[in-house]
């Protein structure tokens, strides 16, 4: 069976890898640190990659959180991914504050819960 998606992630950040392992429960995924990754195979660039989160999905691009929202339906979290997608800009902050607050503890605390939920 072929990755349903491709993600271009940062892989030195723990929320991202966990998030990545608890996706890839319920969704094939083939998942690329962008420190590693051959970007420009992808069409990308790392100031891209270095922004936000990307998601490759039947030849469209997702970035940030409509790359989560879409990350979220493949996994079957249809609900949660639609509040994300009609969110709209508060989601897009959203995203943005998550991404840069990776080591305050609600984010520390929801990295544990993801991580637990794998093992």
């Amino acid at each position: 069976m072929n990755p349903i998606a491709t993600v271009i992630f940062d892989g030195e950040c723990r929320f991202c890898i966990a998030s990545l392992n608890w996706l890839r429960l319920k969704a094939d995924i083939n998942a690329h640190p962008f420190q590693q990754a051959d970007l420009a195979s992808f069409g990308l660039t790392r100031p891209e990659c270095e922004k936000e989160v990307i998601a490759l999905i039947d030849g469209k691009v997702y970035g940030g959180a409509q790359a989560v929202a879409q990350l979220l339906a493949l996994r079957g979290n249809r609900g949660l991914s639609r509040y994300v997608r009609a969110s709209g800009k508060l989601g897009d902050l959203g995203y943005h504050w998550v991404a840069t607050h990776r080591n305050s503890l609600p984010i520390k605390v929801l990295t544990v819960l993801l991580e637990r939920a794998v093992r």
